[in-house]
């Protein structure tokens, strides 16, 4: 679905400057696109020597794999372009996830629908769409990979990779990526 441009990234402006910040990447069954999103974030996190700033994590909206690994075709899509997945397990997103996350990132419209459902309204301008974050896709969603072919692997990493170097970007605008000075 192609539906947007994006020109300047969201505000996260209730994140104070200098704080931490919590982030968690939502999808149906938590098995292929957010322990993707999981995972490349946690790379360019690290990568930025942010780790101990920025921590990361996965949840699905339905309880299908909870516990089980990501999709093995996730993580050998994601490993040619660096990204290790293989620690991940899956969990079902819970009530309490929005008051311990910063930014609850979903992936479609209807993990959008179940975890507003889930949210208590006082944490609801923590809910967003990953895709809101891309500036080089014009993607409203991150498509399901999970009936389709390596392409939609590819496809899924591409957008992931756009959104997660904006979330990266937005977070330093707003002060949670920003180390302490």
């Amino acid at each position: 679905m192609k539906s947007r441009v994006t020109s300047a990234l969201p505000e996260l402006g209730w994140l104070p400057a200098g704080a931490s910040a919590r982030v968690l990447m939502v999808c149906t069954g938590n098995i292929c696109r957010s322990p993707t999103a999981h995972g490349v974030l946690e790379k360019l996190v690290a990568d930025a020597g942010l780790a101990g700033r920025v921590q990361v994590d996965s949840a699905g909206t339905h309880g299908y794999h909870v516990g089980e690994p990501p999709d093995g075709r996730s993580q050998a899509h994601a490993a040619r372009r660096g990204y290790d997945l293989s620690a991940q397990r899956a969990r079902q997103l819970v009530a309490q996830d929005f008051t311990a996350f910063d930014l609850v990132l979903v992936m479609d419209g209807s993990n959008e629908r179940a975890a507003r459902a889930l949210c208590p309204p006082a944490q609801r301008h923590k809910l967003r769409r990953l895709t809101e974050f891309c500036s080089r896709h014009r993607d409203a969603e991150v498509p399901d990979p999970f009936y389709g072919g390596g392409a939609g692997f590819e496809h899924v990493l591409d957008l992931v990779e756009d959104a997660c170097a904006g979330v990266l970007a937005a977070l330093g605008a707003a002060g949670g990526g920003r180390p302490a000075r």
